[in-house]
């Protein structure tokens, strides 16, 4: 099959490593993914512009290959200051259990975009993938004019049709399987979980523009059937958390290295967004609080000290363990092995 992305971006395996947040995309494993063929991706989004510049050197540092950056489009929030105390209320128990001060609202909410795509720019990655939100039309030339290649994350058609509009070179189809945070822009969150392949054939079959497949896809025969939906590339995130080149802490390893099949649902509890991982004690002690959460990225400010503190005290509990449905079948292999894996069983 003609794969023209993959061309473009000079890929020998038709894979992308999703830009996982929360730490796992380290420069290792990064250039460790790009380094073997496939596109490794930066998630930058909780990155300052100085972090952005740091990352990207290390990565070239290890790599000459092409890798990928990728960013939340948002803006800064204007907080309810009822709905702040409501968590910061529901948070303090688990504060206090881990030994914590009792919580308080943040120096600051989120990076500022603006700059970070300003930097983004001035680094010039092979390609730059977005979530959350969607570019304007002048935002994508830009990107574009600077020879980067513009990704948009699209959970619907409407989605994937809207990125398309705005000039995207191609759209992300990510299928409710997916690990981490829903990328859902239009509409609501719990109305875009249409499952991987039917996603995948349905922005395929009607979009201009080439489709990249996520979700659930944990080796090459996972990748081989989204291939044949129409997908060009296959984005796999979840089968990338276990390599020694990822980043996320040992307890957060260790529970997706225990995790059953079916142990993942979604859950707004610690983000503010729905976000699929592994259920754990916090997960469920929040289910009657999470619709309330504050929306991101209030929620997850709220939640970083409560987070970082349990993956010091190895407490998976409390941890936020995001992860895909696949998660049982996550192996510990070396990224660059894994990707060999991957390539070899999809034939590609």
């Amino acid at each position: 099959m003609s794969r023209p992305l993959c061309r473009k971006l000079g890929l020998a395996v038709p894979l992308v490593q999703a830009p996982m947040a929360g730490g796992a995309t380290t420069p290792a494993l990064v250039a460790a993914v790009s380094g073997a063929g496939a596109l490794g991706s930066l998630a930058a989004a909780a990155l300052t512009p100085a972090g952005m510049v740091s990352e990207v050197a290390a990565i070239r540092a290890l790599t000459d290959s092409p890798f990928a950056i990728n960013l939340f489009v948002q803006d800064t929030p204007q907080p309810d200051t009822a709905s702040l105390d409501a968590a910061l209320a529901r948070l303090a128990p688990w504060h206090a259990g881990l030994g914590l001060p009792a919580p308080g609202l943040p120096d600051k909410w989120c990076e500022p975009f603006a700059e970070q795509l300003e930097t983004l720019i001035a680094l010039q990655p092979a390609a730059a993938s977005f979530t959350f939100g969607i570019l304007t039309v002048g935002q994508v030339a830009c990107l574009r004019a600077a020879g980067i290649m513009v990704v948009g994350t699209a959970t619907s058609l409407a989605e994937g049709l809207a990125w398309q509009a705005a000039g995207a070179d191609a759209v992300c189809a990510q299928g409710e399987e997916a690990g981490g945070h829903r990328g859902t822009f239009l509409g609501e969150q719990s109305d875009s979980l249409t499952p991987m392949l039917a996603l995948t054939r349905q922005l395929a079959g009607a979009l201009e523009i080439p489709v990249i497949a996520a979700g659930g896809m944990m080796d090459g025969h996972d990748m081989a059937a989204a291939l044949a939906a129409g997908a060009q590339a296959c984005q796999l995130g979840t089968a990338f958390l276990r390599c020694p080149e990822s980043g996320i802490s040992a307890p957060w390893k260790q529970a997706l290295a225990e995790a059953p099949a079916g142990s993942t649902r979604l859950t707004r509890a610690f983000s503010g967004r729905l976000a699929r991982g592994v259920v754990n004690g916090y997960m469920q002690a929040m289910a009657d609080f999470e619709a309330a959460a504050p929306a991101y990225p209030l929620m997850n400010a709220l939640t970083g000290p409560l987070r970082a503190a349990a993956a010091r005290q190895s407490r998976a509990e409390c941890l936020s363990l995001w992860a895909g449905t696949g998660v049982h079948r996550a192996q510990a292999l070396p990224a660059a092995q894994l990707v060999a894996s991957l390539a070899a069983g999809c034939a590609c």
